[in-house]
């Protein structure tokens, strides 16, 4: 069975990653970690559902099609800040403790800001996801022994945009009360590349502590309190003459 995969929300440039572990400037408490942000979900059930994979469907068409539509929603929530996002804001691509850095083809180190650095990240993404030979959508045409690597590297590429989204502008995004659609993207995201085992936990233990508490289904609502029940009025009681 093939799934139909839509792919294009763009931005230009590309190549390859990793991050050094060197510390940014001190970040004030993680504003993103605050129960009355993290209760906020766009949907309440347990998103493992989403994720398995189906009896009738191969694999690769299930990595293929959900890493095409992370790719697009997480561009989508990072269009929604990228004003915020510039080279004097943001003149690193930083998330928690770590600055990352671009290794272009060659392997060539760069430090560049974050908007840069997404738009390589994007860019590198979208060419792949829309390449015939790579990401096929034709029946009959065959995944590439390279597949599964190359999902695991727009994985991790993807997960960067997120960490920088949460940890640089997570306020932008309340002021737009878009945080319950980061929340939710972020879990589903996370939850889909820990059932195929597609990011090395040490890159995403940065964010274990969010983790943590995103990807736990949300507890149901309490529920309301019902009124009691009022003493019935004398006038209401069977009455019983004594003869």
């Amino acid at each position: 069975m093939r799934f139909k995969r839509n792919g294009s929300y763009t931005l230009n440039r590309k190549s390859k990653t990793k991050p050094n572990g060197k510390k940014p400037p001190a970040e004030e408490k993680k504003q993103y970690l605050e129960p009355e942000f993290t209760k906020i979900r766009v949907v309440d059930f347990d998103l493992k559902e989403l994720v398995v994979l189906p009896r009738e469907i191969d694999l690769n068409e299930w990595l293929a099609s959900n890493t095409t539509t992370f790719f697009n929603l997480i561009n989508l929530q990072y269009s929604t800040i990228s004003e915020f996002c510039t080279g004097d804001t943001c003149q690193a691509m930083t998330a928690c403790n770590t600055i990352y850095y671009w290794y272009d083809e060659r392997g060539k180190k760069t430090k560049c800001t974050a908007p840069q650095y997404v738009d390589f990240v994007m860019s590198l993404c979208q060419k792949l996801v829309t390449d015939e030979e790579i990401f096929p959508t034709k029946y009959g045409k065959e995944f590439p022994n390279s597949f599964e690597s190359l999902v695991k590297k727009i994985c991790r590429y993807l997960f960067h945009v997120l960490a920088h989204l949460y940890w640089a502008h997570f306020k932008e995004t309340v002021a737009l009360d878009l945080q319950g659609h980061l929340n939710t993207l972020y879990a589903h995201f996370i939850v889909f590349v820990r059932e195929f085992n597609l990011v090395d936990p040490k890159e995403t233990c940065i964010m274990d502590d969010l983790s943590e508490i995103l990807c736990t289904p949300a507890p149901p609502p309490a529920p309301t309190p019902s009124a009691p029940a009022s003493a019935p009025s004398p006038s209401s009681q069977n009455h019983v003459t004594e003869r």
